[in-house]
Protein backbone atom coordinates (compact mmCIF):
# COMPACT_ATOMS: atom_id res chain seq x y z
CA UNK A 1 0.00 0.00 0.00
CA UNK A 2 3.14 2.12 0.62
CA UNK A 3 4.16 2.35 -2.78
CA UNK A 4 0.44 2.70 -4.25
CA UNK A 5 0.30 5.73 -2.15
CA UNK A 6 3.97 7.34 -3.48
CA UNK A 7 2.62 6.63 -6.97
CA UNK A 8 -1.39 7.74 -6.31
CA UNK A 9 -0.45 11.10 -4.52
CA UNK A 10 2.98 12.55 -6.24
CA UNK A 11 4.23 15.74 -4.51
CA UNK A 12 2.56 18.23 -7.84
CA UNK A 13 -0.64 16.97 -7.00
CA UNK A 14 -0.30 17.10 -3.32
CA UNK A 15 0.92 20.87 -4.51
CA UNK A 16 -1.77 22.09 -6.74
CA UNK A 17 -4.49 20.47 -4.74
CA UNK A 18 -3.92 22.43 -1.85
CA UNK A 19 -3.08 25.45 -3.43
CA UNK A 20 -6.48 25.04 -5.08
CA UNK A 21 -9.12 24.20 -2.15
CA UNK A 22 -6.35 27.48 -0.28
CA UNK A 23 -7.09 29.67 -2.99
CA UNK A 24 -10.83 28.56 -3.01
CA UNK A 25 -11.31 29.53 0.77
CA UNK A 26 -9.69 32.93 0.49
CA UNK A 27 -11.65 34.29 -2.56
CA UNK A 28 -14.83 32.63 -2.29
CA UNK A 29 -16.85 35.05 0.09
CA UNK A 30 -19.12 32.95 2.82
CA UNK A 31 -21.18 35.53 5.16
CA UNK A 32 -22.87 32.32 6.85
CA UNK A 33 -21.47 28.49 7.97
CA UNK A 34 -24.54 27.03 5.90
CA UNK A 35 -22.65 28.43 2.86
CA UNK A 36 -19.21 26.51 3.44
CA UNK A 37 -20.63 23.44 2.17
CA UNK A 38 -22.04 25.41 -0.90
CA UNK A 39 -19.08 27.04 -2.05
CA UNK A 40 -16.83 23.64 -1.60
CA UNK A 41 -19.00 20.94 -3.40
CA UNK A 42 -18.71 21.84 -6.84
CA UNK A 43 -14.99 22.90 -6.72
CA UNK A 44 -14.09 19.55 -4.87
CA UNK A 45 -16.14 17.85 -7.62
CA UNK A 46 -14.17 18.93 -10.67
CA UNK A 47 -10.93 18.74 -8.24
CA UNK A 48 -11.59 15.47 -8.04
CA UNK A 49 -12.57 14.19 -11.67
CA UNK A 50 -8.87 15.68 -12.65
CA UNK A 51 -6.85 14.25 -10.12
CA UNK A 52 -8.34 10.97 -11.15
CA UNK A 53 -8.44 11.42 -14.45
CA UNK A 54 -5.04 9.88 -14.67
CA UNK A 55 -5.06 7.09 -12.40
CA UNK A 56 -4.65 4.40 -15.60
CA UNK A 57 -2.06 6.35 -17.34
CA UNK A 58 0.39 6.92 -14.30
CA UNK A 59 2.50 3.91 -15.34
CA UNK A 60 3.35 5.54 -18.40
CA UNK A 61 3.40 8.81 -17.41
CA UNK A 62 5.76 7.84 -14.44
CA UNK A 63 7.78 5.23 -17.65
CA UNK A 64 7.56 2.21 -15.25
CA UNK A 65 5.36 1.11 -17.44
CA UNK A 66 7.88 -1.71 -18.73
CA UNK A 67 7.75 -3.52 -15.16
CA UNK A 68 4.71 -2.68 -14.38
CA UNK A 69 3.17 -5.37 -17.12
CA UNK A 70 5.47 -7.92 -16.07
CA UNK A 71 2.84 -8.00 -13.28
CA UNK A 72 -0.10 -10.49 -13.01
CA UNK A 73 -2.77 -9.18 -14.47
CA UNK A 74 -4.98 -9.33 -11.22
CA UNK A 75 -2.61 -7.55 -9.61
CA UNK A 76 -2.55 -4.55 -11.86
CA UNK A 77 -6.07 -4.37 -11.75
CA UNK A 78 -6.38 -4.65 -8.19
CA UNK A 79 -3.48 -1.67 -8.09
CA UNK A 80 -5.64 0.51 -9.74
CA UNK A 81 -8.76 0.03 -7.14
CA UNK A 82 -6.14 0.44 -4.59
CA UNK A 83 -4.91 3.93 -6.05
CA UNK A 84 -7.88 5.16 -6.98
CA UNK A 85 -9.31 4.69 -3.12
CA UNK A 86 -6.06 6.48 -1.52
CA UNK A 87 -6.76 8.96 -4.03
CA UNK A 88 -10.54 9.37 -2.91
CA UNK A 89 -9.55 8.90 0.77
CA UNK A 90 -7.00 11.75 0.10
CA UNK A 91 -9.54 14.55 -1.46
CA UNK A 92 -12.03 14.03 1.26
CA UNK A 93 -9.15 14.93 3.60
CA UNK A 94 -8.68 17.76 1.30
CA UNK A 95 -12.27 18.86 1.91
CA UNK A 96 -12.43 18.57 5.16
CA UNK A 97 -9.01 20.60 5.55
CA UNK A 98 -10.82 23.02 3.52
CA UNK A 99 -14.06 23.28 5.04
CA UNK A 100 -11.52 24.51 8.22
CA UNK A 101 -9.98 26.99 6.06
CA UNK A 102 -13.16 28.66 5.28
CA UNK A 103 -13.79 28.91 9.04
CA UNK A 104 -10.84 30.49 9.50
CA UNK A 105 -10.24 32.99 6.68
CA UNK A 106 -13.85 34.03 6.03
CA UNK A 107 -15.28 34.14 9.66
CA UNK A 108 -18.80 33.16 8.85
CA UNK A 109 -21.49 33.88 11.50
CA UNK A 110 -22.68 30.60 12.56
CA UNK A 111 -26.10 29.17 13.46
CA UNK A 112 -25.54 27.96 17.22
CA UNK A 113 -26.91 31.35 18.78
CA UNK A 114 -30.38 30.74 16.34
CA UNK A 115 -30.73 26.98 16.94
CA UNK A 116 -28.82 26.05 20.23
CA UNK A 117 -25.43 23.83 20.23
CA UNK A 118 -24.64 21.47 18.22
CA UNK A 119 -25.88 23.28 15.07
CA UNK A 120 -22.85 24.25 13.14
CA UNK A 121 -21.69 20.51 14.07
CA UNK A 122 -24.64 19.25 12.56
CA UNK A 123 -24.36 21.43 9.20
CA UNK A 124 -20.33 19.91 8.97
CA UNK A 125 -21.30 16.31 9.49
CA UNK A 126 -23.67 16.78 7.03
CA UNK A 127 -20.87 18.64 4.32
CA UNK A 128 -18.47 15.47 5.25
CA UNK A 129 -21.30 12.96 4.06
CA UNK A 130 -22.04 14.78 0.82
CA UNK A 131 -18.49 15.45 -0.21
CA UNK A 132 -17.73 11.87 0.49
CA UNK A 133 -20.52 10.72 -2.14
CA UNK A 134 -19.16 13.49 -4.86
CA UNK A 135 -15.97 13.28 -4.69
CA UNK A 136 -16.20 9.67 -4.96
CA UNK A 137 -18.73 10.01 -8.10
CA UNK A 138 -16.85 12.71 -10.10
CA UNK A 139 -13.30 10.67 -9.35
CA UNK A 140 -14.75 7.30 -10.32
CA UNK A 141 -16.70 9.09 -13.36
CA UNK A 142 -13.26 10.54 -14.78
CA UNK A 143 -11.62 7.43 -13.91
CA UNK A 144 -14.29 5.28 -16.13
CA UNK A 145 -14.60 7.52 -19.02
CA UNK A 146 -10.58 7.55 -18.81
CA UNK A 147 -10.04 4.02 -18.36
CA UNK A 148 -12.60 3.43 -21.74
CA UNK A 149 -11.03 6.04 -23.93
CA UNK A 150 -7.21 5.75 -22.90
CA UNK A 151 -6.99 9.39 -22.27
CA UNK A 152 -6.89 11.11 -19.10
CA UNK A 153 -8.36 14.87 -21.40
CA UNK A 154 -11.10 12.56 -22.40
CA UNK A 155 -11.31 12.12 -18.51
CA UNK A 156 -11.52 15.41 -17.74
CA UNK A 157 -13.59 16.71 -20.85
CA UNK A 158 -16.57 14.18 -20.26
CA UNK A 159 -16.64 14.92 -16.73
CA UNK A 160 -16.64 18.57 -17.33
CA UNK A 161 -19.56 18.85 -19.38
CA UNK A 162 -21.14 16.80 -17.25
CA UNK A 163 -20.17 19.20 -14.25
CA UNK A 164 -21.28 22.13 -16.30
CA UNK A 165 -24.82 20.69 -17.19
CA UNK A 166 -25.69 19.52 -13.86
CA UNK A 167 -23.98 22.35 -12.01
CA UNK A 168 -26.58 24.92 -13.34
CA UNK A 169 -30.07 26.52 -12.54
CA UNK A 170 -31.03 24.46 -15.96
CA UNK A 171 -29.96 21.67 -14.17
CA UNK A 172 -31.68 22.20 -11.13
CA UNK A 173 -34.77 22.57 -12.81
CA UNK A 174 -34.48 19.33 -14.62
CA UNK A 175 -33.52 17.29 -12.56
CA UNK A 176 -34.89 18.74 -8.99
CA UNK A 177 -33.91 16.36 -6.14
CA UNK A 178 -32.47 13.92 -8.46
CA UNK A 179 -29.66 16.71 -9.71
CA UNK A 180 -26.01 15.40 -8.16
CA UNK A 181 -25.46 18.32 -7.07
CA UNK A 182 -28.98 17.94 -4.85
CA UNK A 183 -27.04 19.10 -1.77
CA UNK A 184 -25.35 22.77 -3.44
CA UNK A 185 -28.95 23.35 -4.73
CA UNK A 186 -30.89 22.23 -1.30
CA UNK A 187 -33.58 24.52 0.41
CA UNK A 188 -32.10 25.93 3.23
CA UNK A 189 -34.37 28.12 6.25
CA UNK A 190 -33.38 31.66 7.30
CA UNK A 191 -30.85 29.77 10.04
CA UNK A 192 -29.35 28.39 7.32
CA UNK A 193 -30.57 24.42 8.08
CA UNK A 194 -32.00 22.08 5.47
CA UNK A 195 -35.30 22.95 5.44
CA UNK A 196 -36.23 19.10 3.69
CA UNK A 197 -34.22 16.07 2.70
CA UNK A 198 -35.04 15.90 -0.68
CA UNK A 199 -31.17 16.18 -1.70
CA UNK A 200 -30.84 12.79 -0.54
CA UNK A 201 -32.02 11.60 -3.42
CA UNK A 202 -29.57 13.25 -5.94
CA UNK A 203 -26.59 11.63 -3.70
CA UNK A 204 -28.56 8.08 -3.94
CA UNK A 205 -28.27 8.66 -7.82
CA UNK A 206 -24.52 9.11 -7.21
CA UNK A 207 -24.30 5.74 -5.61
CA UNK A 208 -26.36 3.67 -7.69
CA UNK A 209 -24.51 5.37 -10.87
CA UNK A 210 -21.11 4.72 -8.80
CA UNK A 211 -22.01 1.11 -8.27
CA UNK A 212 -22.97 0.98 -12.43
CA UNK A 213 -19.70 1.89 -12.91
CA UNK A 214 -17.59 0.19 -10.58
CA UNK A 215 -19.00 -3.27 -11.48
CA UNK A 216 -17.32 -3.68 -14.83
CA UNK A 217 -14.30 -1.21 -14.06
CA UNK A 218 -12.43 -4.51 -13.10
CA UNK A 219 -13.32 -6.12 -17.04
CA UNK A 220 -12.86 -2.22 -18.35
CA UNK A 221 -9.20 -2.76 -17.33
CA UNK A 222 -8.24 -6.28 -17.72
CA UNK A 223 -9.13 -5.66 -21.20
CA UNK A 224 -6.83 -2.38 -21.76
CA UNK A 225 -3.99 -4.07 -20.09
CA UNK A 226 -4.28 -7.30 -21.76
Amino acid sequence: MEKEIKISLPLYKIAYSLCFVLGLSLVRGTAYTCEIGIALEAPMAILAAVFLSDTYVQEIAGKRWEVYYLYPLRKRVLSIIKRIGVQECYLLMLSIVGYACFWIFQKPAGSDIAQGVGSDQYLFWVYVMAAAVTINFWGILSNTIASLSGSMWAGVGGSLLLWICTNSQMGDRILGDFNVFSYTFRSLDKFGNSADFGWLYGKAVCIVLMALMLAPLPKILTMKMK
